[in-house]
């Protein structure tokens, strides 16, 4: 995989029909729980324990993105040119 479409549409294909019967609530507890798990490799893991957690991360937030309907490339679409906010690269808002 080489983008992130490609990603959600490997997800989708993988684990989509399992991911909608499980809805959108779990869905969303399993992501917070990887993100706990990504933060523990983070502050104390090694580099292939952080690899392997930002790689589940995404799986879910794929799969969470696709159950809303909402394409990675919609999402990030805000970013595009710098700071949603301040319009700015790199960001010069206050704080």
């Amino acid at each position: 995989m080489t983008d992130f479409a490609e990603l959600q549409e490997q997800m989708e294909r993988t684990y989509g029909e399992r991911d909608r019967a499980r809805g959108i609530p779990a869905t969303v507890a399993w992501l917070a729980e990887e993100m706990g798990e990504l933060a523990k490799a983070v502050r104390k893991g090694s580099r292939d324990e952080q690899v392997h957690e930002l790689g589940d991360t995404l799986a879910w937030l794929a799969s969470l993105a696709n159950q809303l309907g909402v394409s990675f490339e919609e999402a990030v679409a805000r970013y595009r040119d710098g700071c949603p906010r301040c319009g700015a690269v790199p960001c010069q808002c206050p704080g």
